[in-house]
């Protein structure tokens, strides 16, 4: 079992562009794959649960003992990458639509896959998958304030607090605690052991499930979007150069150790458009281009990682 998850986590970006690619030709030849869509929240709860699953308690402990690495992680992600954002959006057309798909995947930080390429980027992974609770938590707080400062009163016609209530619930809460429930069984039972064993065979194949069930119901969108789509492109490159940079810098000059420091790095340039994209769904209108612009910036990001897994990685290696 050891082989097959080892075997899984070697060979994770070949499974997950497979899923994308599978996707795609799937959406394109299969009429109504859009009908999908309400596989996304199901498949986002289960991919949580089995993430959430992974982070021991020793590790989780780790994180909020290594206070320098989450205030640098939150700092970050929270006050340097918005910044950031503020200066790229004016690049971003006028459009409610298109300006709000920006903002909602540029400023919530990614909880999945980063934990993945930061492994691969020579990060300290296990830091930042026990931090990914308190990423997910504080991005659904702070994004609605967020949403209204940079979109003003288009902010409250747009965006509503129930879907941030309901994926507080169902993508944070829920998994999070039968992830705890599930250890708490696999501490004292045997058969509790053998089941989280075996869901920790489940992550790779979750993320990827969930990349398809994205993919697949929205490439269809794609087409009817595809101006407002290209048009953003060049702001994700932009950030997917400036965000690691600043990442970077803020970890190191808290004095963060290369490898912590590195994790930051790729916490800033990735984001969670998987988990932000029900957020999107549910907005009056968002078809077709709120859907289009997030996953757009889902495309531009699994390319930039693969850079980011060979640029990061030489990162403070002097010291």
């Amino acid at each position: 079992m050891q082989q097959l998850r080892d075997a899984l986590e070697g060979r994770q970006i070949v499974i997950y562009f497979c899923a994308v690619a599978l996707a795609a030709v799937v959406a394109l030849l299969v009429p109504a794959t859009s009908a999908l869509e309400s596989l996304i929240n199901p498949a986002l709860a289960l991919m949580l649960y089995v993430t959430f699953l992974q982070v021991p308690m020793a590790e989780l402990r780790r994180a909020f003992v290594h206070f320098r690495f989450l205030a640098a992680l939150l700092a970050a992600n929270f006050t340097v990458v918005p910044l950031l954002v503020a200066g790229l959006i004016w690049l971003v057309p006028a459009e409610p639509m298109i300006r709000l798909g920006v903002l909602l995947v540029l400023l919530a930080p990614c909880i999945d896959y980063v934990v993945t390429f930061a492994h691969l980027g020579q990060a300290d992974a296990r830091l930042l998958l026990a931090a990914t609770p308190v990423l997910l938590f504080v991005q659904m707080v702070v994004l609605p304030g967020y949403l209204a400062a940079f979109l003003g009163s288009d902010a409250a016609q747009m965006v509503k607090a129930g879907p941030f209530l309901h994926a507080f619930l169902w993508l944070i809460v829920v998994p999070l605690l039968f992830a705890a429930a599930t250890r708490f069984w696999a501490a004292r039972r045997r058969a509790g052991e053998r089941v989280a064993s075996l869901l920790g065979l489940i992550p790779v194949p979750a993320t990827a499930l969930v990349l398809f069930v994205v993919v697949a119901s929205v490439v269809p969108q794609l087409g009817l979007a595809g101006g407002a789509a290209w048009r953003v492109v060049p702001v994700y490159a932009a950030f997917a150069v400036l965000a690691p940079s600043l990442g970077w810098t803020v970890a190191r000059l808290v004095r963060l150790e290369p490898a912590a420091a590195r994790a930051v790095a790729f916490s800033a340039g990735t984001r969670n458009s998987l988990v932000v994209l029900p957020l999107a769904l549910a907005v009056p209108g968002a078809m077709p281009v709120l859907p289009a612009v997030i996953v757009t910036q889902t495309l531009v990001e699994l390319v930039s990682e693969l850079v980011y897994v060979r640029v990061i990685s030489r990162l403070g290696r002097s010291r």
